[in-house]
């Protein structure tokens, strides 16, 4: 299927956006802390054209399926992710919007995809002078504002600016950003659990108001103040430490890793995975059972769940050329339906 046999005509314009795989530095990114992402192959892809109608038709070719939505509503299923990149854009115009895309859901940004391949195309189309900074702001707010998820800006961020080829450190609370290469003679391994997830289903939100509230009680703006894990201990709530404890040790890894070779940061990794499962609890049962298999394996410097958990997508760092023979292993040993992503 494509936008010419569903709309009858040409798109104006076309427009793509990576997925991302973050290394390190998970669950940090709203509370004003430490990221380290990078983009993967997979790609959302949309094309856009303006329409005369009194709604927007949005088809998505990998469900198949096309929704209309009047101007001024925000539809349902993956509609409000297209709504509101056209509403906070400033866009009036009925649209003819095509979605294809061959970024896996869960843990890999595909949602982020969608939005930034969206405002590309917006941008394009129209002129608009928004710069890729902007464009990552505008995705975040379609999150918050019209799908209901409170998320950081690391996968807008990621998304927008990272490549395929390098890692990017972000600190999310001034935007300041800096490219780093992947540990020498090492290289990423994704693999998707098979288990979805839906993040405004999930914990997520309620993850977050805790690590406010743990801020809150140790009178910081955010836990990206806190620098001594020691600091953690004033919270009275068994339940807020640990979440609190995830995030600042969390931080403290992302800055070790910068500059890291390939054996200590696969041990940063396994140490986030082991936080992440135990102190913040956001792993899933699948997702540790691969992770352990990966761990296990001699050659694997370091693996853990990537993404906002309860299910989705892992990564590991092993050594150069030997990512799709460990895949291979791993898999044949999983009890779930996984799959290989990257590379």
């Amino acid at each position: 299927m494509t936008f010419q046999v569903v709309f009858g005509r040409d798109p104006e314009v076309t427009a793509s956006a990576p997925g991302r795989v973050n290394l390190l530095g998970e669950h940090t990114d709203y509370q004003g802390g430490f990221v380290l992402p990078t983009a993967i192959p997979q790609q959302a892809t949309v094309a856009i054209s303006r329409s005369n109608g009194g709604a927007h038709r949005l088809h998505s070719a990998n469900l198949n399926r096309t929704l209309t939505v009047p101007l001024g509503e925000r539809g349902e299923d993956f509609a409000p992710y297209v709504i509101g990149c056209i509403e906070l854009m400033g866009v009036d115009d009925a649209l003819d919007v095509f979605i294809t895309s061959d970024v896996p859901s869960g843990g890999l940004s595909s949602s982020a995809a969608l939005e930034i391949a969206t405002l590309r195309a917006l941008r394009e189309l129209y002129g608009l002078p928004q710069d890729d900074v902007e464009i990552a702001l505008i995705g975040q707010r379609v999150e918050h504002e019209y799908v209901g998820v409170k998320s950081g800006i690391m996968d807008q961020m990621a998304s927008s600016l990272a490549d395929t080829t390098r890692m990017l450190f972000l600190d999310t609370r001034s935007l300041e950003r800096r490219v780093y290469p992947f540990p020498a003679g090492a290289e990423i391994l994704v693999l998707d659990s098979g288990v979805p997830r839906t993040l405004a289903g999930s914990g997520y939100n309620e993850r977050r108001a805790q690590v406010e509230e743990a801020a809150r009680q140790l009178g910081v703006p955010e836990l990206r103040d806190v620098t001594d894990v020691s600091q953690v201990e004033a919270l009275s709530d068994a339940l807020l430490r640990r979440r609190a404890r995830h995030v600042v040790t969390e931080n403290a890894r992302v800055l070790a890793a910068l500059g890291a070779d390939a054996a200590r940061f696969g041990e940063l990794m396994n140490a986030s995975h082991a936080s992440l499962q135990h102190d913040y609890e956001v792993s899933h049962p699948r997702v540790d059972e691969l992770v352990a298999l990966l761990q296990a394996d001699p050659r694997v410097y370091g693996a853990r769940m990537t993404g906002a958990g309860f299910g989705g997508a892992l990564v590991a760092l092993v050594p150069q050329g030997e990512a799709a023979a460990i895949a291979d292993g791993v898999l044949a040993r999983y009890s779930g339906e996984g799959q290989r992503v990257v590379p």
